[in-house]
């Protein structure tokens, strides 16, 4: 039977809405969505918080999950997260042995719902790919207005469609990362240096629940979100 591990890597420094991790969203700290929704997905059997701040340890406690404790060097803001996931995957098989899955639930995207976290893994368990996660459409489009600047100012789009597109619902479809769900094998992680080594699947997921919480107004705009969800119709 597949095993499959999920963790949430929530290191204690913020600069664009410091302590972040561990504010209250509607009631209760934000890394407390990623663990919840983790646990109930159908498949995750256990779930980790990879931090290096008592106080993310202590709130991530509080809801069942296991500490992985990081090293300072990979708790930096320059420090690349994929030197965080091998650390954890060695820090896991360390103790508890090889397991097949690896999930990743990040504690700023937290209105990402159950389903999204399986349809993730459902579909990397297909096999036909390294890398299962989360897409959203974007409203930014290289077709239509992402631009190239050159050094005297001029722009231009960055990829010429192959005809007239005078709106942007004309355009090739554009997703973006939606940074709420990643799903590998600790194999891949291993031997790879970054995603894009092998062949990824994007799952899409709605905007409204690929929110990434990184300054004061995302926030807010995810309390808006949740406090709508809770609001009964009229």
């Amino acid at each position: 039977m597949s095993t499959a591990y999920a963790f949430v890597f929530a290191r204690g420094g913020s600069k664009g809405l410091p302590g972040k991790n561990v504010r209250p969203l509607a009631g209760k700290p934000l890394l407390h969505y990623a663990v919840e929704t983790a646990r109930a997905a159908a498949g995750v059997a256990r779930v980790f918080v990879s931090t290096d701040d008592l106080a993310i340890a202590e709130a991530a406690r509080a809801v069942g999950a296991e500490i992985i404790d990081r090293p300072g060097e990979l708790a930096t803001d320059t420090a690349a997260e994929w030197l965080s996931w091998r650390h954890a995957v060695r820090w896991v098989e360390e103790r508890y042995g090889a397991f097949d899955t690896f999930l990743s639930v990040p504690a700023t995207t937290p209105l990402r719902s159950v389903a999204d976290v399986e349809r993730v893994l459902s579909r990397l368990a297909e096999g036909d790919v390294d890398v299962a996660l989360a897409v959203t459409p974007s409203h930014a489009n290289p077709y239509f207005n992402l631009v190239d600047r050159d050094d005297d100012g001029t722009v231009s789009l960055m990829m010429a469609p192959a005809g007239p597109v005078a709106r942007r619902q004309d355009a090739p479809q554009a997703f973006e990362i939606a940074g709420s769900v990643y799903a590998t094998t600790p194999g891949f992680i291993r031997d790879n240096e970054r995603l894009w080594d092998g062949r990824v699947a994007g799952v899409e997921v709605p905007r409204e629940r690929a929110v990434d919480i990184d300054e004061l107004v995302d926030f807010m705009l995810a309390e808006a979100l949740l406090a709508r969800r809770r609001t009964p119709p009229d």
